[in-house]
């Protein structure tokens, strides 16, 4: 590992990146938590409610879906952007939200607090480029075939452009297992732990697929080290226009937010012990 790269941990130097709402991340166990996609404003308003009732740090929406078929709801665009804004100024939480094109970065900026690079735009050096010119923290995604070594060269194509504010995000990488969505790798947290001062953190619900393993996996990632979660819920995931599979209901997700706390003060004593 070059030790000249930006991404390089060296002694105990942690990036932290602090929110609006006096949140931060590599500090505070963040959870951030949304419907996949922005459908309407009474959806995102109703969720973003019941989600900050429950405990969750930041609102996540999808105003542009990149799809597998050409054919599939690809997201309100602008509309979806203006619809989490004011979302975000009614319920005081900030935002995160997917950019799909260097020409969108700086007005999508405009719009949420964090931007989004999803799992096939990892390697979209003209995006990450871009991003990079700005102070926006951003969530780079890993890409569903990459390699701990390709994920942290796409953090540093950020990262040398002048941006700090990165946060790494484990979705699940695509193996053989046809059970899960995808094969959720947690050994990559402690890794991602030992070579980079980057916050990380873990998407189970893109990783599983299935609502009833979420659960589980958001207590493994705090075990693992990871610095928050990121889940998809929904008041109405029957119809939901994208995910509806694997999202969870907000009397789910306050459950889980329970638990999570319970298991976050526990690891912490005990790291505090050891």
């Amino acid at each position: 590992m070059n030790k000249d790269f930006l991404y390089s941990r060296s002694n105990n130097e942690h990036t932290k990146i602090k929110l609006k709402n006096d949140i931060t991340i590599g500090e505070d166990f963040v959870i951030i938590a949304g419907p996949c996609s922005v459908e309407s404003y009474e959806q995102v308003l109703t969720i973003a409610k019941s989600v900050k009732k429950s405990g969750a740090h930041i609102l996540r929406g999808g105003a542009f879906k990149p799809r597998t078929s050409p054919y599939s709801f690809q997201g309100l665009g602008l509309e979806g952007l203006k619809i989490l804004y004011e979302v975000s100024r009614l319920v005081k939480l900030p935002t995160v939200t997917e950019v799909l094109d260097p020409r969108d970065v700086s007005w999508v900026s405009e719009f949420v607090d964090i931007l989004q690079v999803g799992a096939r735009n990892m390697q979209n050096f003209s995006l990450l480029t871009e991003i990079g010119k700005t102070q926006k923290p951003v969530i780079l995604k890993r890409g569903m075939y990459s390699t701990l070594q390709e994920w942290l060269n796409s953090a540093e194509y950020i990262l040398k452009e002048g941006n700090p504010n990165v946060i790494l995000c484990e979705r699940g990488i695509r193996t053989f297992e046809t059970y899960t969505r995808n094969t959720l790798d947690l050994s990559i947290v402690s890794a991602v732990k030992e070579l980079t001062h980057l916050p990380i953190i873990v998407d189970p619900s893109h990783a599983t697929g299935r609502p009833s393993l979420i659960g589980p996996m958001s207590l493994a990632s705090v075990f693992s080290g990871a610095d928050g979660i990121m889940v998809e819920v929904h008041h109405d995931p029957k119809n939901a226009l994208s995910d509806k599979d694997q999202a969870l209901l907000p009397e789910e997700f306050d459950n889980l937010v329970k638990q999570i706390n319970k298991t976050v003060n526990f690891y912490y004593n005990l790291k505090n012990e050891g």
